[in-house]
This record gives structure tokens, sequence and C-alpha cells, in this order.
């Protein structure tokens, strides 16, 4: 009598699981703006999420048995955050969960992982240009260069962002810092407890300048045909991922393929939660020469 071998008996189980896995390791080491950004989940039903801001209020001086007569209004604007979903889908044929490979199953699981992380990344950084209503600190063909850096920290903690700030930039702009930064001994600055968590110490840069931390990230892109793009310095309130469905897999059987589909579906949401929390910062991308 024969044995017939699918790819829902066997080894499946244990792919399913080496896959999942790694991807779910990759995705959450390498998306570093989403690890720095505040978070908020959908509870079931719900198909938006409401977030209250409140402008900034002053306090009096009082006199002694005077009623107070000053009022504040609280004035409160409302930030509507709402989910699309996401996801990929890999093909597992019946010949390759046959010839399971634990090592070959890890790398398709770093690179649905990758991918995963990619998106949430890019989608965060896409929000960059529109916080501090607009204004960039920096310009095209200006380098981030200790002084310049220092100017806008100086600004973010003058316009009061809050307090943790972190910088995040691509590395080729963390480079020209880092060249002026280790002329004044801010390389090799230990990470702040705030920002030690492990999905965003592999992207700390080691440069920190007046307490703010700066992290490296290469999916920032260069602006139209220019040679320089948007990193960001903000606090973690600035920006906000919201989470309606976490990571869903599943799976389907095609016959005349010969094969099963593993499908990764995700719901989520990148948006702005108050852009007086942060502000773009434009400098050089461009690629740094390596025989000078």
């Amino acid at each position: 009598m024969a044995t017939v071998q699918t790819a829902t008996t066997g080894n499946l189980g244990s792919i399913q699981r080496t896959v999942i896995s790694q991807m779910r390791y990759t995705e959450e080491h390498n998306m570093p703006v989403v690890n720095l950004i505040e978070k908020f989940t959908l509870r079931k039903g719900e198909k938006q999420i409401d977030i209250p801001k409140a402008d900034q209020m002053t306090a009096s001086d009082l006199v002694d048995g005077v009623d107070m007569t000053d009022s504040q209004d609280i004035d409160a604007t409302v930030v509507t955050a709402t989910t699309a979903e996401v996801g990929l889908k890999v093909i597992i044929t019946d010949k390759l969960a046959r010839q399971f490979n634990q090592d070959v199953f890890g790398v398709v699981g770093r690179q649905m992982g990758d991918a995963m992380a990619r998106k949430k990344d890019t989608d965060a950084i896409a929000l960059f240009p529109s916080l501090n209503g607009g204004t960039t600190f920096g310009a095209d063909n200006a380098s981030l260069s200790y002084a310049n850096a220092s100017a806008a920290i100086a600004n973010a903690k003058a316009n009061k962002f809050g307090n943790p700030l972190f910088v995040v930039h691509h590395p080729n702009a963390v480079y020209n810092l880092s060249k002026d930064a280790a002329q004044v001994g801010t390389s090799g600055a230990q990470l702040p407890d705030a920002f030690a968590q492990a999905q965003v110490r592999s992207f700390y840069t080691g440069v920190r300048i007046n307490q703010v931390p700066f992290f490296e990230d290469g999916n920032i892109e260069k602006i139209s045909t220019t040679d320089s793009g948007y990193g960001v310095i903000a606090h973690k309130t600035a920006l906000g991922h919201v989470s309606s469905q976490a990571r869903r897999v599943e799976r389907q059987r095609d016959a005349s393929l010969r094969a099963v589909e593993m499908v990764i579906t995700e719901d989520y949401g990148m948006f702005e939660v108050d852009d007086t929390k942060g502000a773009p910062l434009r400098y050089e991308i461009g690629d740094i020469t390596t025989s000078a």
C-alpha cells in the first residue's frame, strides 16, 4: 500500500515553527523607529483609536485670601488612528518540506521578518517630514555635523519637545557626525536606560550629545533626486504605532502546485500623535567614499 506524503504531515509543523520563530525575532530587532515610538492597541470591535491632546496650560501667582479669577480652557483636540492590513505569502513545496533543513527555513524566516520590519519602519519614517508643522531642522546639502546636531537638540529642548529625546538618521549622516563627535569625546557614551531595550540597542551609534542618543536606520531614503534624507529628533509621544490584529499565520494547501502557501498578515497603523514633540532632520546621506 502506497503512503502519500503531503506538506501537511511530517515536518510541516516544525517548518512553520522555525520560520515563524525566526521571522518574529528578525522583525522585532530590525525596525528601530517602531521600537522607539509609542504603542497603542485597538480592542476587539473597535475600528479606530481616539487620542485626546490638550494644549499647554499656565499657572498663575495667587494672593492669600483672594479668590482665583484666571481659568483655563482645556482646548483638547483628538487624534484619530486607524489600521490597515499588511502581509506576505511564502510557498513551501512538498519536496522542500520532505527535505526539511532547519537552516534553510531559518533563512526563509529571516527574509520574511526583514520584509515585515522594513514595511513597518518605512511607514513610520514617512511621518517624519510632517512633524513640527513641517518645519525642518537642517537643509539639503547640509551635513549632520556636531554643531548642527547640537543646534537641533537646543531647538528641540527650547521648544519643549519633551524628555527624553532621541535622534534617528541614516548611517551615512551619522558617519559625518561621528567624525566630529570623536574629537569632542561624545562617542562611546552609554545608552540611557530609557532606550536600553534589546530591540534598539544594536542601532545605537555610541554618540550621545546633551543626553540625547543617536540611532541609525538604513531604511531612510534620499529625497527625490537629492543626496539628503529625513531623519528625526523627537520624544516617543510624537509618533504612534497602533495594532488591531497581531501577527496571524495561516496555511492552505494547493494540490496542483504540490505545495503549501503560508500567509502572514498583520493589521496595524503608523500615525502622528503630537507634531509638537518632534521635528524632521534633513541632512546629507549620500554614499561615503572608502578610498580617500
